[in-house]
């Protein structure tokens, strides 16, 4: 049984990667009669065999250790708590959550769950909520912007750019087997007044390597391009899975409000 779940693990990733078995074959450098041997269940793999493949297929390190219990062999990368995190690892997000005020930043985990955030991160959060009371203690980065009760009112173009965290939600989703993202794009698509449309991945939306989006509520207006950092080469899975998103100015005025609202806060 062990195998056969690997066999379908393996031909699942392959083709949701749109990669035929020799093309694979050829990446990984292994011969394509092994990887044929693999997915038919005719060859048991070994753990590196396992890891070398679900490497190339770009799988997560989750889904790695998963594909490894599908194969019968043992998980190989931990998953300690996010707020127990190597102390060096620890005392670099600290840095920069401090040398990147008096804008938002913020430590997110896979499903946009916000774990940390600075001092400026909080301040826009809370500045522009309809109801500073919903937003908890550990908002979703992502529902801000759906919840009428937080950021949503607020929004300039909200139709525009929700739709495009929509899209990309949607594809992150299908390259992913974690249910949480599933869940989460439920969860959005659920909110009052989002069109019924958007329950259907939208694969003409361009990406760049920014998002960009504005708030305003009354003579209060700022405006972000958001980048996404991500640790290289990481050896467990709370660290695999985190996503620090900083916020930069889109404008003179966004930068002096930035100022004026960590001033507020001292």
């Amino acid at each position: 049984m062990k195998g056969r779940l690997f066999s379908a693990l393996l031909k699942y990733h392959r083709g949701r990667r749109g990669l035929s078995q020799l093309e694979l074959a050829l990446d990984a450098g292994v011969s394509a009669r092994h990887v044929s041997f693999l997915e038919s269940g005719r060859a048991q793999p070994s753990a590196e065999m396992v890891l070398r493949l679900m490497s190339v297929l770009g799988v997560c390190l989750r889904e790695q250790d998963e594909a490894l219990v599908a194969a019968g062999l043992e998980p190989r990368f931990p998953e300690p708590p996010a707020a127990r995190l190597a102390p060096e690892v620890d005392a670099a997000i600290t840095q920069m959550m401090r040398q990147h005020e008096p804008f938002p930043l913020s430590v997110l985990g896979v499903d946009a769950t916000v774990l940390r955030a600075n001092s400026a991160a909080m301040a826009v959060l809370q500045a522009f909520s309809s109801d500073a009371a919903s937003v908890g203690n550990s908002p979703n980065a992502l529902e801000l912007f759906f919840d009428p009760r937080l950021w949503r009112p607020f929004v300039v173009d909200w139709a525009q750019v929700a739709r495009a965290l929509i899209a990309r939600l949607h594809r992150e989703t299908l390259l992913s087997a974690d249910a949480r993202l599933s869940a989460l794009l439920d969860r959005l698509l659920a909110y009052p007044d989002v069109p019924g449309e958007w329950r259907h991945p939208d694969f003409s939306a361009a990406f760049g390597p920014t998002t960009a989006f504005r708030l305003e509520r009354g003579e209060l207006k700022v405006g972000f391009i958001v980048t996404v950092t991500m640790f290289s080469g990481p050896r467990d899975v709370t660290l695999d899975e985190l996503r620090i998103e900083s916020c930069f100015p889109i404008d003179p005025a966004t930068r002096l409000t930035c100022e004026r609202l960590a001033a507020h806060g001292r």
